[in-house]
């Protein structure tokens, strides 16, 4: 999600800096392909997983503390379709729609887990937007790949979790005991809905104008993580560290579409330190985890 949603973002920040982040080019499609790479691999692992220990992939479904996380399988697959749809259309539609379809049966088997209780305070956590929350990145390479409708269905169900489930977070977040550090990252998937549900709900109708009023609070909900994750070179490095890097994505995503529509060079400096900021985590992040792998024993 994070390698392909930063070539995804830098393919829209090329309309506002020409020349600069050039669309298909070094930057953009360097981190598309990389995107591509990864999910490949994973997918396999996972399979993998799945034929060798069926019984740890069943508690990962059902445990409310790693549910939310099962939605990145779908999302990154709308991500990678986005990246493959100007090069491999037919291929990106299978994808697309694989995707569509893995995300509303994981929504649905997510709510009915939550409705049945039992759920401590302690446990809920922002993975949860992951899936719950996950059909509004389906517009941006839906709509290119010729799916307005059926992107604004899945977009629609998503966009109206968004509300309650930020309120049980941010709820959370305050009464609750702290995160873990090596867990605190996934904060950051806070940043996701007013990001996208701006961005992508413009997107699917230029009349919802309305919409604009969140990208602001996304900027200042950012710095806001910023700030409370100022020391975060001292946290100990795990996967949850991968957090950082989609909604960081999505963020520099709605800076460019806001510079789009507001031409000037206020909104283009955001875009592009929105850009710059993405790609300092996800390349460190990447470079962690490049790192870590290296470093354990065969």
């Amino acid at each position: 999600m994070g390698l392909a949603g930063l070539g995804l973002s830098a393919r829209a920040a090329a309309t506002v800096w020409p020349g600069v982040f050039r669309a298909p080019a070094y930057f953009t499609e360097l981190w598309v392909a990389l995107g591509v790479l990864a999910f490949v691999f994973l997918s396999f692992s996972y399979v993998l997983k799945l034929v060798k220990n069926p019984k740890a992939v069943r508690e990962e479904f059902s445990n409310p503390v790693t549910i939310g996380f099962c939605g990145a399988l779908p999302v990154g697959m709308f991500l990678v379709a986005g990246g493959l749809g100007p090069y491999f259309h037919l291929i990106a539609e299978i994808i697309w729609w694989a995707g569509y379809a893995l995300l509303l049966a994981f929504q649905v088997w997510a709510l009915s887990r939550w409705l049945a209780g039992g759920i401590e305070l302690a446990q809920v956590n922002a993975g949860w937007l992951i899936i719950l929350v996950g059909g509004i990145v389906a517009p941006g390479p839906g709509i290119a790949l010729g799916y307005a409708e059926a992107s604004r269905f899945i977009f629609g169900v998503s966009a109206a979790a968004a509300l309650p489930l930020m309120a049980l977070l941010l709820y959370r977040a305050v009464v609750a005991a702290p995160l873990p550090a090596p867990l605190r990252p996934s904060w950051f998937v806070l940043l996701v809905p007013p990001s996208l549900i701006y961005a992508n709900g413009i997107a699917l109708d230029s009349s919802f104008v309305f919409l604009e009023v969140l990208f602001p609070s996304a900027l200042i909900l950012a710095l806001a993580l910023l700030l409370a994750s100022r020391d975060f070179l001292k946290w100990p490095y795990g996967p949850a560290w991968w957090a950082f890097t989609f909604p960081l994505d999505a963020l520099a995503y709605a800076a460019a579409r806001y510079a789009q529509d507001h031409p000037g060079p206020l909104w283009k400096g955001v875009c592009g330190a929105t850009l710059l900021l993405a790609t300092f985590f996800v390349a460190l992040v990447l470079w962690k985890t490049l790192r870590s792998a290296a470093s354990r024993p065969a």
